[in-house]
């Protein structure tokens, strides 16, 4: 809005990506308090007069932090209630984990395993065919209240550090993610919270290990020559000029940088050419050490 476009003229195009934790109701009441917050600002703060400018579009992904390294099978029924809270908190698109994605890159099979969930869900439940299905449950309503409340109450917060940048530079951001960790933590260790084949449920004998997979030296040095070969047959003055126009651009703040990405990409700089390029303008972000 401040380069003189119309919020109404991008607005429909934004989406947004979240996360679904194990917490079924309180993440479905998430995802209605979003859409709410999100219509009630883009119509009172910013304006927009387009009701498609109103609609909170967002992709969600199963949480990782959920799953756990032990008894690793679980976690095909956790992400099966994530994608379930997901979709019937109004996700427009999904992405379920791999149950062995906390040990490794996941295994052909425990892809499939994650993408068929998807698919009974999509096809077998009907869950897709009802907007806002729980809307109207007192349950779901108050939840969806108060996660709105306090989401406006950290916003406020925020806002009196004079925005995110500057709550970033306070590690106010860091402080309470550290906090929420260590709350999380203690409650697993005192069994307060149950987390099934961890603290709970964890059976007399040692569970079977499943197959990981394992990347070999051989594939490592087939991906690192791939790449030495592009280097090889692009047209390096091209890159190179694309790379010195993109550093150009990060000096400049009125300059936008995405045609400068999209031509050095189009050029077949790497994405760590490029990463360097705009580094060497901005430097480095280094986390400040909260206590």
């Amino acid at each position: 809005m401040k380069r003189g476009m119309d919020v109404d003229d991008f607005a429909p195009r934004l989406s947004f990506f979240f996360n679904s934790h194990i917490d079924f109701f309180e993440e479905i009441a998430k995802y209605r308090a979003a859409r709410r917050i999100y219509a009630r600002h883009m119509r009172e703060k910013y304006g927009a007069r387009d009701p498609r400018s109103w609609q909170l579009r967002f992709h969600t992904q199963t949480a990782g932090c959920s799953a756990t390294a032990q008894q690793p099978e679980n976690n095909i029924v956790r992400v099966a209630y994530e994608a379930l809270a997901a979709v019937l908190g109004g996700t427009q698109s999904l992405h379920t984990n791999s149950m062995d994605e906390v040990l490794a890159l996941p295994t052909e099979k425990s892809v499939e395993i994650a993408l068929r969930t998807q698919q009974v869900l999509a096809y077998e439940t009907n869950v897709t065919s009802v907007v806002d299905p729980l809307g109207g449950s007192y349950y779901v309503e108050a939840l969806t209240a108060e996660m709105e409340r306090q989401a406006e109450s950290y916003f406020a917060q925020i806002a009196e550090y004079g925005g995110v940048i500057e709550a970033i530079e306070a590690g106010f951001f860091q402080r309470e993610i550290a906090e929420a960790s260590y709350r999380y933590q203690r409650s697993i260790e005192r069994k307060d919270r149950v987390v099934v084949g961890v603290n709970a449920f964890t059976g007399e004998e040692e569970a079977a290990e499943i197959e990981l997979l394992r990347i070999t030296e051989e594939t490592e040095r087939a991906q690192a020559q791939a790449v030495q070969d592009v280097r090889r047959r692009r047209d390096s003055a091209r890159a190179g000029a694309s790379l010195e126009r993109l550093q150009a651009a990060c000096r400049d703040p009125n300059d936008n940088l995405m045609p400068h990405l999209i031509d050095c990409v189009n050029a077949y700089c790497t994405e760590g050419e490029i990463v360097e390029a705009m580094a060497a303008v901005y430097g480095r972000y280094t986390e400040t050490a909260v206590v």
